[in-house]
């Protein structure tokens, strides 16, 4: 198996139609240990049973917003397993009226929110899990095309997204010398509760599967499958990048 002796936290499963619940299970299938984060006591009442379907060993609290948190998080995992080999980043938040209009509209509040939670998270948990990951390792965020283009109501999320795609090229120097990698996913768009929140998400999925070289929307076992890869020994000299797994689209141009 792949991953087998490996550990893995999985950071931002919201549920069972999530890409960190697909990768989840797929890491669990070839032989990762798992663990996973919850914001509060509403989150938790959703991360139980899915850690328990799952075969998760330990959930934790861990608001990524808060570096008290974060740091108290680092200690429990040193305590349950002494390192940790895989982290996997799928948070990512913007207001709701921040994701339709225009994006001039976006407020002062919005964008920092926005910011903080989807980019500087991944460098906040990475500062404490660094030391814990001393035999090297992987870590993968989550991304999309809007980081590049513009998608229409994508708006303040796909600066957030330009933002940690950017910030995963600096994290890959600054822990690559500990021989940790650090890449982003970026997956064509999925049926997820975050993207239910994007007016005119509906729109999205036609144009990919009329325009995507394979003709069709990725699914978030797709999405899975290179996680897979990315957590792997089979990338060990991949890092710094930024992976398309979104049936081609991002190379057409009309």
């Amino acid at each position: 198996m792949l991953l087998s002796g490996k550990k893995a936290l999985i950071f931002g499963v919201a549920n069972d139609r999530s890409i960190a619940y697909a990768i989840s299970k797929m890491f669990k299938a070839q032989g990762a240990a798992l663990a996973f984060n919850f914001v509060n006591d509403a989150i938790r009442k959703r991360i139980e049973p899915i850690s328990e379907e799952v075969g998760g060993e330990f959930i934790f609290p861990c608001d990524v917003t808060r570096d008290e948190e974060i740091s108290q998080a680092a200690r429990l995992v040193r305590e349950r397993w002494g390192g940790v080999d895989i982290l996997v980043h799928s948070v990512a938040f913007a207001n709701r009226e921040d994701l339709a209009g225009r994006y001039i509209e976006t407020s002062r509040a919005g964008f920092a929110l926005a910011l903080d939670i989807s980019c500087f998270s991944l460098v906040a948990v990475c500062r404490a899990f660094e030391p814990l990951m001393s035999e090297g390792g992987s870590v993968m965020t989550m991304t999309y095309y809007g980081a590049e283009k513009v998608i229409p109501n994508y708006n303040v999320m796909g600066v957030a997204k330009a933002a940690l795609e950017a910030s995963v090229r600096y994290l890959s120097v600054d822990m690559g010398v500990q021989g940790i990698r650090v890449n982003a996913i970026s997956s064509g768009p999925l049926k997820t509760l975050a993207s239910s929140g994007i007016s005119g998400i509906k729109t999205i999925f036609k144009h990919v599967e009329e325009r995507a070289p394979l003709r069709r929307n990725v699914t978030q076992d797709d999405a899975a499958g290179l996680a897979l890869f990315l957590a792997s020994d089979l990338s060990t000299c991949i890092t710094g990048e930024t992976i398309y797994v979104d049936a081609g689209y991002n190379i057409m141009g009309m």
